[in-house]
């Protein structure tokens, strides 16, 4: 095989290069303030080769949020139809999310800052998924208090709420160059997390 097959057999796809710089150029500097033609460049692409992919901007932003959401939820639907017990499952799942969050940080940016600017009806669509997500882990939480491995003083919802609302947080201060990676960082949170729910 040639340099240049091998070099056309690795290069990215074409929506792979627009999901790439469209959430590169959002999170840094907002929907709103980017052009299709800003994309079309960054992605080295022609207009008609986007919405030959794509139908609009509004589409691309939405393939950002599925992008992160599927990768998430199949990761987490693994873990939790996985062997091994609650405890295991559940710190599993805490790290993952945490790892996945981070190797992700322009997605979350762009979730917080942009999700209003989708339509409503995908607005919903996102929600409802992130939703399907947080009842699943929430599932583990559950199980571990029906077993009695977690003590039941907090309600299993509050205890996933607190869990991912400092997950949302992790955009403003994490730093990939940092002293922690995604992995290490999940287990100080999965370990937080199993903490709180342990009896004693």
């Amino acid at each position: 095989m040639t340099q240049s097959t091998e070099s056309r057999a690795v290069s990215p796809s074409v929506p792979d290069r627009l999901l790439t710089e469209a959430t590169r150029l959002f999170a840094q500097r907002g929907f709103d303030r980017v052009s299709v033609q800003e994309l079309v460049e960054a992605a080295g692409v022609t207009k008609g080769a986007m919405y030959h992919y794509f139908t609009s901007k509004d589409d691309l932003l939405f393939a950002v949020y599925q992008r992160v959401l599927n990768l998430q939820m199949s990761r987490l639907a693994q873990i939790v139809e996985g062997g091994g017990d609650v405890t295991e499952r559940l710190h599993a799942a805490a790290v993952d999310v945490v790892h996945t969050t981070v190797d992700n940080l322009d997605d979350m940016v762009i979730f917080f800052r942009s999700l209003h600017m989708l339509s409503p009806g995908r607005q919903r669509e996102v929600r409802r998924e992130r939703r399907r997500y947080h009842e699943l882990f929430r599932s583990l939480v559950e199980e571990g208090m029906r077993e009695g491995v977690f003590h039941d003083k907090i309600p299993a919802d509050i205890v996933v709420n607190y869990f991912f609302g400092s997950i949302h947080h992790l955009s403003m201060w994490y730093r990939a160059d940092g002293e922690l990676s995604g992995p290490q960082l999940g287990v100080y949170y999965a370990d937080l997390l199993l903490a709180s729910l342990r009896k004693g």
